[in-house]
């Protein structure tokens, strides 16, 4: 009787040994069938643009589909209020990508400016698209020649707090001046060209792609004019503040006789920490490699050799991983 309960217990332990083993194989089994060829990849991405009437929308749409063509992740392109919403959506986790200005990020990940007190730690860089210039629009009889020459004068320097608002405090700083030295009114772009036509300002700061609706529909109606920076006091403004790079008006933009020396901050892409260093290799080749391919006029201006351009926070290893191979500098 002893040994058949023996029996009887050895045999329910080797089935339920069985049991287990079989729930165990089945776990493993959907595990490596859901992860199949695609390791830590996410399966879906989100690249938050801007608005839709804007340039960063259809810019976005095609290169989500570069993306979702290039890695088989399903990207999606998705409007937004641009780049400080952003940052904000990407620092609580909302989306993966977004499209945002290089000085706008780098306040963001400094805590400064707009992102006082709530700095963003989760956010690093893909690379930079094109440029967006800081352009400094006054008429050709209105006896400005020089940023020295606005003070005293009343100035549009846009919202404060605003992108435009910032560049064109540090431009003024770099030149030895303040906000102080000018009358500053704070318009947006349309008030601003608005504002040169009747007379009612001297000048504005525009920070935007060009060539810039507003400043066409008034070059349209009057001869404008477009303040240059020098090259030293460019240097000196990208050394202090690395999110800026060298940019010139083309000669013919807005009826312009001579190109203009100037600066621009740059669209460019950013990742959060969480997405896997492969997945934004793949990403980041798929974005400069088809560049060329895309429709959209911007995209003349996404290239290998401006691609780190204005970039003042940390790339994303996997970014930095296709530069190099690449052979662009990345230190």
């Amino acid at each position: 009787m002893k040994k058949k309960n023996l029996f009887l217990k050895a045999i329910l332990l080797s089935a339920m040994v069985l049991f287990l083993a079989a729930c165990g194989g089945d776990d493993n089994g959907a595990t490596e069938g859901e992860g199949e060829g695609n390791g830590d990849a996410p399966q879906f991405l989100q690249l938050l643009t801007g608005g839709t009437s804007g340039t960063y929308y259809p810019l976005g749409g095609e290169m989500a589909n570069n993306i979702t063509e290039a890695t088989g992740i399903q990207t999606d392109a998705v409007s937004s209020n641009a780049s400080a919403d952003n940052v904000i959506a990407l620092q609580e986790g909302e989306a993966e990508l977004a499209f945002v200005q290089t000085d706008v990020v780098a306040n963001a990940v400094e805590g400064i400016n707009a992102f006082e007190g709530n700095p963003v730690d989760n956010v690093l860089a893909v690379g930079s698209l094109y440029p967006e210039t800081v352009q400094i629009v006054t008429t050709a009889n209105s006896g400005i020649s020089s940023v020295e020459d606005l003070a005293g004068k009343t100035v549009s320097v846009g919202a404060p707090g605003s992108g435009t608002y910032i560049n064109a405090e540090q431009i003024l700083e770099i030149h030895g001046m303040s906000m102080d030295d000018i009358n500053a009114q704070n318009l947006d772009f349309g008030e601003s060209t608005g504002g040169i036509q009747d007379g009612n300002i001297d000048a504005a700061f525009i920070t935007a792609g060009t060539p810039t609706g507003a400043v066409e529909g008034l070059s349209a109606t009057i001869d404008v004019s477009i303040l240059p920076i020098d090259q030293d006091k460019i240097d000196e403004m990208i050394e202090k503040y690395p999110y800026y790079a060298a940019d010139t008006i083309e000669a013919g933009t807005y009826g312009l006789e001579e190109e203009v020396a100037t600066v621009a901050v740059l669209a460019m892409v950013v990742v959060t920490d969480s997405v896997p260093e492969d997945t934004v290799y793949e990403l980041t080749k798929a974005i400069y490699d088809n560049a060329s391919s895309m429709a959209h006029a911007k995209a003349e201006f996404i290239t290998l050799e401006t691609a780190l351009d204005g970039i003042g926070i940390d790339l994303h290893p996997g970014a930095k991983r296709y530069f190099d191979e690449e052979g662009i500098t990345t230190e």
